[in-house]
């Protein structure tokens, strides 16, 4: 098993008051697969992420257990995670321009990847970028390296992030709302990308998103969220046609039909 999650628990301390975020979540995925974690807002799905990765704020605190390969996350030192993040789980976050750094451009900010993870040269973490803007189709790829991200469009800095996340060839990817802020259009086009890119480098895939739809056409297992808990987990086909909890009802029957 790629990715084993038992009893994760986040919650988050505000004066006196102790705010329970993630309530005893578990799941697992293996390598290939793809999981979707859907709710409404507020419900807990990326802070369960979030705290799997040592990401929480710091007035929040993080138990269960993680296991990447076997190799426990939870309890790690920031600068271990920091050798796992970026290489073995990388994350996509819903708004690219506030990922990416305004002041750096596209090539300096992918190099850094590169550079950090694998110790590659200048020379060879250009060649590198280049060859990765690519493959997430993004035209005349030594022009953009030099471009900022204010230049780029909404949909072009989605990919520029994907590429990114990409370049180190992670086990697990986490997807969090990465289509939310693009239109329709070019949602459809990262979407197909990134099912594409899972295939060709067998990654594990996590797609948190509150869109059923997605979820439908992109997701093997579905993990449906309330409150920090989980209401109902199985296979997508299971959810969508048979679901067993009146929650899980609720968020089909919220979907717009023609």
């Amino acid at each position: 098993m790629l990715l084993d999650v038992n009893d994760l628990k986040v919650s988050f301390r505000r004066d006196r008051e102790v705010i329970e975020a993630v309530r005893g979540v578990s799941f697992a995925i293996d390598n290939g697969e793809t999981l979707g974690i859907v709710g409404e807002s507020g419900s807990g799905k990326s802070q369960a992420v979030l705290g799997m990765l040592g990401l929480t704020d710091v007035n929040g605190s993080v138990s269960g257990s993680v296991k990447l390969d076997g190799e426990e996350l939870i309890g790690m030192t920031t600068r271990q995670l920091n050798r796992i993040r970026g290489s073995r789980v990388a994350m996509i976050f819903q708004d690219p321009m506030t990922s990416l750094n305004p002041h750096l451009r596209i090539g300096t900010q992918m190099s850094e990847v590169l550079r950090l993870h694998k110790g590659m040269s200048g020379r060879m973490a250009q060649a590198r970028c280049m060859e990765m803007l690519d493959q997430v189709r993004i035209n005349d790829a030594a022009r953009r390296l030099r471009q900022y991200p204010h230049e780029l469009s909404g949909g072009m800095r989605q990919r520029v992030m994907i590429a990114m996340s990409l370049l180190c060839e992670p086990a697990l990817l986490i997807a969090d709302e990465p289509t939310t802020a693009l239109d329709v259009t070019v949602q459809a086009e990262i979407l197909e990308l990134m099912r594409d890119l899972r295939t060709r480098f067998q990654t594990a895939m996590i797609l948190i998103t509150h869109d059923l739809g997605v979820v439908a056409g992109n997701c093997e297992q579905v993990l449906v969220m309330r409150e920090g808990r989980v209401v109902e987990a199985g296979e997508a086909d299971d959810i969508f046609y048979s679901p067993q909890q009146s929650y899980t009802r609720e968020l089909l029957d919220a979907v717009p039909r023609l």
